[in-house]
Formats: C-alpha cells, structure tokens, sequence
C-alpha cells in the first residue's frame, strides 16, 4: 500500500495538474509545420488527431471540448507548445476540423485527461457512413445522448462518418449492445487514429 501511494505522489510531482482539467483557450497548426519533427521525436502530420502541450506526458489522450459548441474530440500529445500566453493547447488541422474552430483560429475549450500512455489502445467504433451531412449529424446527437464521445470523419467524396471513440476493450462489448440498441446494426470497429504508438 505504501509503494502505491508513494508512486501516486511521483506521478502528481512529476506532472503537476495534469489530473485535473483545465480551461482554457486551444489554436490548430499546420502548414509550415508539416513533415517536421515534433519535440517527442514523431513526424508532424496535420492530418492525424495530435497536439501540442506544454506539460503532458508524450502519447497522452486529452479530450478537447470547444466550450462553445460542446463538440469534443481525441487527440495524442507528440509536441510542445503554444507558448502564447493564455492558450493551452495547440490542435493539428484534424482535430481543429473535428471541433469546427478552423475558421475562428482559436476556441475557448476545456481538457480532460483519458489515458497516459498511448500503448493502451483506444478503440473507435463506426455507427455509420453518410451521402447527407443532415444524416450523418442525426447520428452523431443520437449516440452523443446515449453518452458516447461522437464525432465524424470526412474522408472525400461526398461522405461522412460517424464515430463513437475513446473506448477500451472491456468497453467495447457493451458498446456495441448500446449502439445496437439504438438502431446501429452495421458496425466497425477500428483502433483510434490518436493512437500512433504502434
């Protein structure tokens, strides 16, 4: 029992606030930085679900809410920064598109810790892909009121994909009965985008 406190504390030392969540203003990157490395030693890729903070470990899973909108996403840290004053963290293009701040530059979010490690894998499952974005976002409300993180993908051609992510695989199981329940019958499970360690 004592080890076990002893490396909480370690763990609190190490990375002060991490645990708890944090406000504040997010902006996105891209363009110049593309293909350059990152601080944590990984190639820069504006269209892969990362970010930049100043203090989290390298591979954790933040949860971005836009306090706005309400629209979350995932994102892997694998960079430092913003160093500009009251913002706390910097988005790729991706992710930046996920919380529709791309326009505006910089959104007030808050940042929710999911995992620290990056070696656990996260699972996102695919409830669905639409010709119509009215469909694709009536999906997204209805798993986002059943609880799920939902957020869509729009890989071209016209059509977008519904996903409910940030699950674990003891998650998974009773995911799938949830969704199915909710008249999502024709689904697929994939391993998170945020989740680049492998």
């Amino acid at each position: 029992m004592k080890a076990v406190v002893f490396l909480l504390l370690i763990l609190f030392t190490a990375v002060p606030g991490v645990f708890a969540a944090q406000e504040g203003l997010a902006s996105w990157y891209g363009g110049k930085f593309q293909g350059r490395t990152t601080s944590s030693g990984e190639v820069f890729d504006t269209n892969l679900m990362t970010a930049a903070h100043r203090s989290l470990p390298f591979g954790t899973i933040v949860k971005v809410t836009d306090q706005e909108s309400g629209k979350s996403t995932l994102v892997k840290i694998n960079d430092r920064g913003p160093f500009v004053e009251g913002r706390i963290i910097d988005l790729s293009r991706a992710a930046a598109e996920e919380l529709d701040m791309v326009g505006r530059g910089v959104a007030r979010v808050s940042l929710e810790v999911v995992d620290f490690s990056a070696s656990r894998a996260l699972f996102a499952i695919q409830v669905g892909a639409y010709g119509l974005e009215s469909n694709a976002e009536k999906a997204r409300r209805t798993i986002e009121e059943a609880g799920f993180l939902a957020t869509l993908e729009r890989p071209g051609l016209g059509i977008t994909r519904v996903l409910a992510r940030g699950l674990t695989e003891k998650d998974l199981p009773d995911a799938q009965k949830k969704l199915e329940s909710l008249g999502f019958a024709r689904i697929l499970v994939k391993k998170e985008k945020a989740d680049q360690s492998e």
